[in-house]
């Protein structure tokens, strides 16, 4: 089977030349989100780590519902922080509470210059479908 390319008109707005999810095999592999508002994407970005931290989480949940999925079938993410010393323990603590003690994906996250949109934090992961198959 072919990879399915997803682009939702309800998720967030791309920032670049990207889809949403790109599913194979009973893999999805999700872009990495940014802290921005799918209802209003010209809004200014949360203030500090943690909020934006809340809203990346909150926008891969709204990727991962529209392929019938959540959050529990995340198996690796990939984070991205502007400031690692000073803000990796508050990310750490927000992301945490995204997910079942027994159940943190595995991941990296490293240290990066920038990111798009003036942004403190983007994610991005990997899920599996629980039956394995791709829709």
């Amino acid at each position: 089977m072919a990879p399915k390319f997803h682009l939702f008109g309800n998720g967030p707005r791309p920032v670049a030349p990207f889809s949403h999810a790109v599913e194979d095999d009973g893999w999805v592999i999700l872009t990495g989100q940014m802290p921005t508002d799918p209802n209003a994407p010209d809004a200014p970005l949360p203030d500090g780590i943690a909020a934006q931290t809340a809203r990346v989480m909150d926008n891969l949940a709204l990727i991962l519902g529209e392929l019938g999925l959540d959050l529990s079938h995340v198996v690796q993410c990939r984070c991205f922080l502007t400031e690692f010393e000073r803000d990796y323990a508050v990310f750490n603590a927000t992301y945490k509470s995204y997910f079942p003690a027994d159940r943190l994906p595995a991941r990296t996250t490293v240290g990066v210059t920038a990111l798009a949109v003036g942004a403190l934090v983007e994610i991005d992961c990997i899920a599996r479908r629980p039956d394995q198959e791709a829709l």
